[in-house]
């Protein structure tokens, strides 16, 4: 499977960038707090607010593996 557009390759690295924070974010909660306090600027950080952004993240990411290997794109 070759990545043909560049547009792809751009999906597929914020795809795998998201799937790294929402896993350093499940495992370690408290040293992204000030990453997470920075990216949901008007709302304050919450620990339940990150393990759902971890959880969501792996869903996210289990779907897009789902696409790329139902449709091959």
């Amino acid at each position: 499977m070759e990545v043909i557009h560049m547009a792809n390759a751009v999906f597929y690295f914020i795809v795998q960038l998201n799937l790294m924070f929402g896993l350093a974010g499940l495992i370690w909660p408290d040293k992204l707090m000030p990453v997470f306090g920075l990216l949901m600027f008007p709302w304050p950080a919450s620990h339940r607010s990150i393990r759902v952004h971890g959880i969501v993240a792996i869903a996210g990411y289990m779907v897009v593996v789902a696409k790329v290997l139902t449709t091959g794109i």
